[in-house]
């Protein structure tokens, strides 16, 4: 190998957090919970 299992492992948990700059993305739940509280107001 060229690289270490950590080297790679780092790499590749960049390119993921790259691919969504915004944060987690929320369960349809929490969508399902906004959702009905703006409803409400």
């Amino acid at each position: 190998m060229t690289q270490s299992k950590s080297q790679q492992e780092r790499q590749w948990n960049v390119r993921k957090q790259s691919q969504n700059p915004h944060g987690k993305v929320k369960s349809f739940e929490q969508l399902a919970e906004e959702a009905g509280k703006n409803r409400k107001e």
